[in-house]
């Protein structure tokens, strides 16, 4: 197979496995086939290991203590689990340098092609600095008369610079919010890579083990970067930003993490906090993933929920639950790909299947009739 362009890390379902012989080849291979007798397999070693489930009495401790046993985790693994996330910019541009500037544009036209006062740099203005405030025309004291869509875009961003001074990150032309950061595996290759300077990362974690070992990593720039606890379920927690202020909200692997009742409310929240046009990513487990066929008897918690032996919990999913969840929270789909991937152990001459889905959901443009 030939190598990658410029040596950079090809995107997901670009590496197939054509000759079944040569398969300890490469490390991974994408969009693996499974057979009906495999997808069997795997139905019935589900069926097989859902039928005992985990006692009421224990699945509420769990819950009430999520947060101590994901602080366990962090306590014990610190920040040798998990690899930097450096595909990221491969399977989300939008993460990577210069996409800011070109995002800037498209949302200049945008603003152009609906007739949106050109104050700010943003459909919703939230990117307003006070400089450009005083060149906005209300401000050399001539009575305008608008048309009614007009005056309610500018009543927004009236709003919107009153708050502009209140939040970390309020100067930024660019904002990237991670909800389950952990130990910073996505934060800091981003911060690494890119260096717009109107570039800020906000990120978030349940587990205060995992902020601190972020807040005290040497790459933490609180210049460029607001590290804070924030659990995801709880609807009286507030984020430190205003709404529809984010360009950019990543999920990695962390709304599996949380009870399947509660994710619309947390995904329904989290869409407040884009702007029109931003985008929310998510990489996540899907259904009859390896690691959901791993676990035994006893270990199930409802339908596809399983806790793992440290009392952490985990969902798996279809598509067409995670379409489901974005759409009723408002956002429109751009991608939702299914990641059938075959994992190969060279040494050991193993191979393990592991099924993620990849999404990327938009909040809709404000348009003139808005």
């Amino acid at each position: 197979m030939a190598a990658p362009v410029d040596g950079k890390r090809r995107a997901f379902g670009s590496r197939l496995l054509s000759d079944p012989a040569k398969v300890f080849h490469h490390n991974a291979w994408d969009n693996v086939e499974w057979s009906e007798e495999q997808a069997a397999a795997a139905e019935k070693k589900v069926q097989e290991n859902s039928t005992q489930r985990v006692c009421p009495e224990r699945q509420v401790d769990y819950e009430v203590n999520a947060h101590k046993y994901w602080n366990d985790f962090y306590k014990i693994h610190e920040n040798g689990f998990f690899k930097d996330r450096h595909w990221l910019f491969t399977e989300f541009p939008e993460l990577a340098p210069r996409q800011n500037e070109n995002y800037l544009k498209d949302l200049h036209l945008e603003n152009k092609r609906n007739e949106i006062p050109e104050c700010g740099s943003s459909d919703n203005g939230s990117d307003l600095t006070i400089k450009e405030q005083h060149k906005c025309p209300a401000s050399l004291g001539h009575k305008i008369q608008k048309p009614p869509e007009e005056e309610a875009i500018t009543q927004k961003l009236s709003h919107l610079m009153v708050c502009t001074d209140s939040f970390p990150g309020s100067s930024a032309t660019y904002r990237i919010l991670e909800v389950g950061c952990g130990v910073g595996n996505t934060v800091f290759p981003i911060l690494q890579t890119n260096s717009d300077p109107g570039l800020f990362v906000y990120c978030c974690d349940f587990s205060s083990t995992a902020i601190e070992l972020v807040q005290t990593n040497s790459e933490y720039d609180p210049s460029r970067c607001f590290a804070f606890v924030h659990d995801l379920c709880d609807e009286d927690q507030r984020y430190p930003m205003p709404k529809e202020s984010l360009d950019v909200i990543v999920l990695i692997f962390v709304l599996s993490a949380i009870v399947p009742d509660k994710m619309q409310n947390a995904i329904s929240r989290l869409s407040k906090l884009l702007k029109p046009g931003g985008v929310m990513l998510l990489r996540d487990y899907g259904r009859y993933d390896m690691a959901q066929l791993r676990f035994k008897k006893g270990q199930c918690l409802s339908g596809n929920f399983y806790v793992r032996g440290d009392g952490t919990r985990v969902y798996f999913f279809t598509q067409d639950e995670l379409d489901a969840l974005f759409t009723t929270a408002g956002l429109e789909k751009v991608q939702n790909l299914v990641d059938r991937r075959l994992q190969v152990n060279r040494g050991k001459q193993l191979t393990m299947y592991r099924v993620w889905i990849q999404c990327k959901y938009r909040k809709p443009r404000m348009s003139a009739t808005s």
